[in-house]
């Protein structure tokens, strides 16, 4: 039998319309199968797209779940905001004024709501240090850049399993041309600074072809893990505005800010598309 849900599209990360990174809500989602989810996602062919579902920890205010064309992720970032986004937007309140507690399968994840303003707190990475030498070759070769303008490298995974590399500028983030045929599982995000003065302080770009998307237009649990990485080693500054979708015609804009031992990521959201879904 099927029913319908309130259905939304999220757009993420940008303040211009349709120039972030789109998810798609499906609220009220219970009786909503594995497989039918799984389906779902492959069917609207986002990065993501998400069930908001009763939560089952006390202290939250909801529960989440996100999949990608090609399966479930325990976490990730714009998928987050723009489904808090839409559970506000159709009359979801808090339990505590100015906080969202999310529940999903890394944990209970925070979010601070002022006004049109989202803000979630990036959760720890299950794996961090250097990659070894022979991934960090692949990789190399899969982007075609140059071993010298690489200054750092690290694994970065807060869930989806990205690793992370600095370049030597902004420039090279924007110039890269991968070819990922020879390691297709990559979930690699690749960062690099603009000069002294520029509107933005950095450049991300997020390759994920194992997740079934072969460059994402704007990536909130990867900007997380890359900023928690940056400020421990004191490559980035505790607060700063990086760019990312700019070689795909986007134009999304994250905001970095470390609080106490929190980092914050946050970026503009707004519903674009409101109706239902029936499943």
């Amino acid at each position: 039998m099927t029913r319908t849900h309130p259905f939304a599209q999220v757009d993420v990360f940008s303040t211009q319309p349709f120039r972030g990174n789109p998810v798609a809500v499906i609220l009220e989602a219970q009786g909503i199968g594995d497989e039918d989810m799984a389906r779902i996602a492959r069917w609207t062919n986002l990065s993501e797209t998400t069930f908001v579902l009763p939560p089952t920890a006390p202290e939250a205010d909801y529960r989440l779940r996100i999949f990608t064309p090609s399966g479930e992720l325990p976490f990730a970032g714009h998928p987050t905001l723009g489904s808090a986004r839409a559970w506000l937007a159709t009359g979801g309140t808090p339990r505590r004024a100015g906080t969202i507690v999310q529940e999903c399968a890394a944990g209970l994840v925070e979010l601070r709501h002022d006004g049109e303003a989202l803000a979630f707190a990036a959760p720890p990475t299950t794996r961090t240090g250097p990659l070894d030498e022979d991934e960090l070759a692949a990789l190399i070769r899969a982007l075609g850049v140059s071993r010298d303008r690489v200054l750092d490298h690290q694994w970065v995974d807060n869930g989806p399993g990205w690793c992370g590399l600095l370049l030597a500028s902004a420039q090279d983030v924007l110039d890269l041309e991968p070819d990922f045929s020879a390691v297709p599982d990559t979930k690699v995000g690749v960062i690099g600074a603009h000069p002294a003065g520029a509107p933005q302080q950095f450049e991300v770009r997020a390759f994920a072809p194992g997740m079934g998307v072969h460059e994402d237009p704007v990536t909130g649990s990867l900007n997380a893990s890359l900023a928690q990485w940056l400020i421990r080693t004191g490559q980035a500054p505790e607060r700063y505005t990086a760019a990312q979708g700019t070689r795909l015609g986007r134009a999304g804009r994250v905001s970095i800010d470390r609080i106490g031992d929190d980092t914050w990521v946050g970026g503009a959201t707004s519903v674009v598309f409101q109706g239902t879904a029936t499943v």
